[in-house]
Order: structure tokens, then C-alpha cells, then sequence
């Protein structure tokens, strides 16, 4: 009786001595893992967003939302008649101007992705490569190109539908540019509803995997902005709110109460 009780003993000392040592391995290997992990000098702009063409009206656009802080500062770019640009993931925000200046030279979008990319010298390899970024290039007819680079935070990838593109990277999956460009192609009424449609769906879709907390807008036509001379006809941002796109969607309404209160233009 004595031997059963020292064996009963020993076992679970020697259970407890493995989970230990299993314990330490793991973290190990977690430590371990970390310090190979690439310290990046910015957050990424893990995001989604969609550009769009109304052929009705001519105006082009785009809208972001993203689990960072100011998404709009930076992701997308627009000229009234020449088109809107929209740059994100391990982002270089001078794609944007960039994409603009070749758009008003007569570039076609998917001759600028490539000239764009190509001609970047990757000044930060190592820790902001340009393997990474992810942008779309729309022109003012509604032709579109877009590019997500190889090393974008997966889930990355692009979506084009007629008259739209829908790109992001850290996404739940491809069912949210997915679901994107389906809300974007199925929406009626002004293009400020179709492009906001498109990101309440790819919310619902799973969206960033991150979370919420900032969301922006942009929509240009000549002279069609409130105001004398403004191409500006929405351009609108939720710098930091749990929730941006309810926020923004009371933005665009408002927007829309009063562009339905001024004279047809």
C-alpha cells in the first residue's frame, strides 16, 4: 500500500515537471518569434475602401474606414474631371498626388498602378517595403486598376465591379471587398449612398479584423460643391469614433438634406 502511494505521488510530479517544461518552451518560441517579428515605424493603414463613377451625374469618389486613427488623412486623393486615387496597407501617400498628376497627363489607371510601383525606389525595405502597399486608380470615365502588394497583411486583395474598386488588407476574408462591390453595383440614389452602402456591407461582411475607429469620404465634380467654384461636393471624415460609419452615414444624409435644398446645377 505504501509503493501505490509513493507511484501516486510521482505522477503527478512528473506531470507538473512536463507542463512546466512545456510551458517554457512555448515561451520560447513566442519570445522568440517576437524578436524576428518586423518593427514597423508606423502603424500599417489596414483598412478597406472603394472608389466610384456615376455616369449619370459624372462625379467620381471614394470612402475608407479603417481601425486606425484619421484614416482620411492621407488614403484617398481626387480632382474634379480627372479622377480619385486611394493609397493604404504599407502606404506611401504620395501614390496618391502621383496618381492624380498621370491621370490629368492622360495615364490610363492601370498604366499609372504599374509606373507607380515600378518607379518606386523602397527607401524602407526592411520595415516599410513597398511589397506591402496596396492602392486604386480611377479616372473620370470610371475606368479603374488596382494593386495589392504580396506582402499586405492578409487578408489583402482587390475587387473591381462596373464602375467601382474595392481594396483592403487585415480584412475577416475576400467576402468583404466582395460584398462591397455587390452593395456598391445594387444601391440607387447619389453616389455618397452607394459608396457608404459599400462600406456598411463590407463591415457587416467581417470587415477590418481589428475593429473600428475612423472613416473618411471624398466626391469632386467641377463646380458642382456648395459655394462659387468649389468641385468639392463632399468631403467628409470621423477622425475617432467606436463607430464611423454610423457616424459618417449622419454626415452624408445631412450633406444630402442640404444639397437637395440648393438649385440644380
Amino acid at each position: 500500500m505504501g509503493t501505490g502511494l509513493l507511484r501516486l505521488r510521482v505522477r503527478p510530479l512528473r506531470l507538473a515537471v512536463t507542463a512546466l517544461l512545456f510551458t517554457a518552451a512555448f515561451a520560447q518560441a513566442q519570445d522568440s518569434s517576437s524578436a524576428h517579428a518586423v518593427a514597423r515605424p508606423w502603424p500599417p493603414v489596414a483598412t478597406f475602401s472603394i472608389l466610384g463613377y456615376d455616369p449619370a451625374t459624372g462625379e467620381v469618389g471614394g470612402a475608407v474606414q479603417s481601425r486606425v486613427f484619421s484614416v482620411g488623412n492621407g488614403v484617398l486623393s481626387a480632382e474634379a474631371g480627372v479622377g480619385v486615387a486611394a493609397t493604404q496597407a504599407i502606404v506611401d501617400v504620395s501614390y496618391g498626388p502621383q496618381a492624380i498628376t498621370m491621370l490629368r497627363a492622360g495615364m490610363k489607371p492601370a498604366d499609372i498602378v504599374r509606373r507607380i510601383w515600378e518607379s518606386d525606389v523602397d527607401p524602407r525595405p526592411t520595415d516599410w517595403s513597398k511589397q506591402g502597399r496596396q492602392f486604386a486608380v480611377m479616372d473620370a470615365a470610371g475606368n479603374v486598376a488596382a494593386f495589392t502588394g504580396p506582402k499586405a497583411t492578409p487578408w489583402a486583395g482587390d475587387k473591381q465591379g462596373r464602375f467601382c474598386t474595392a481594396q483592403g488588407n487585415i480584412l475577416a476574408g475576400p467576402e468583404v471587398v466582395n460584398a462591397m462591390v455587390a452593395a456598391f453595383e445594387g444601391t440607387t440614389g447619389h453616389l455618397s449612398l452607394r459608396l457608404l452602402a459599400a462600406l456598411e456591407a463590407g463591415q457587416l461582411a467581417g470587415g477590418d479584423k481589428r475593429g473600428m475607429q475612423s472613416a473618411a469620404m471624398v466626391i469632386v465634380k467641377k463646380d458642382a460643391g456648395v459655394w462659387l467654384h468649389n468641385d468639392v461636393v463632399l468631403r467628409l471624415q470621423v477622425d475617432d469614433s467606436p463607430e464611423p460609419i454610423k457616424e459618417l452615414r449622419r454626415l452624408v444624409e445631412k450633406a444630402a438634406a442640404q444639397r437637395n435644398g440648393m438649385p440644380a446645377r
